[in-house]
């Protein structure tokens, strides 16, 4: 089974099961334990969820994902990327959000880089593979992805204002993958 978390309006991923925050939420593993068998996922996908956790939140988070995935089972997850050197980009994703309360981002509690997404992950037992980020330097790097195996629709593979020669609004997109033992 294939779970997307935090789904809201984006239907990207036809097979999957697309879940809201209430159903499901990655902080309560008892809404996990309502709907799956310990070790029985393939698949989690979260876009632009992770960001409105705090850093050991996001750990907590990741550790309730490996309990429930599966061995070679692995977390899609997309953030905005904290190194994107964009001004006007690093404004509307900041902690707190541009404004107003409405905002999407009026609950971002942290804005992730590679090395912070990717030690998140870590500390929870994962490996992590980097599909899009930004470097220090602000450089973009793409390493090939399958949409097949969950579509991230704000990433340079699927948004089209990321199609030209350079990205525009880029997600920090890694692969967390729990390694069988």
């Amino acid at each position: 089974m294939k779970v997307v978390v935090g789904a809201g309006e984006y239907h990207n991923n036809p097979g999957w099961l697309h879940t809201q925050e209430q159903e499901l939420n990655l902080l309560d593993k008892s809404t996990w334990r309502n709907k799956f068998r310990e070790n029985s996922l393939s698949a989690i996908l979260a876009e632009h969820i992770w960001e409105h956790l705090t850093y050991e939140e996001g750990v907590e988070a990741a550790k309730v994902c490996y309990q429930f995935l599966a061995p070679n089972g692995y977390v899609r997850c997309a953030v905005p990327d904290g190194f994107f050197p964009n001004e006007e980009y690093q404004n509307i994703v900041k902690i707190g959000g541009p404004g107003p309360e409405n905002h999407p981002a009026a609950s971002h509690k942290i804005v992730h880089n590679y090395n912070s997404l990717s030690n998140m992950f870590k500390a929870a037992g994962f490996e992590v593979k980097l599909l899009e980020y930004c470097d220090e330097h602000g450089n973009f790097h793409f390493h090939d992805w399958d949409g097949k195996d969950g579509v991230i629709f704000r990433s340079k593979k699927y948004d089209p204002r990321n199609q030209g020669e350079s990205v525009v609004f880029p997600s920090l997109i890694v692969d967390a993958i729990k390694l069988s033992k």
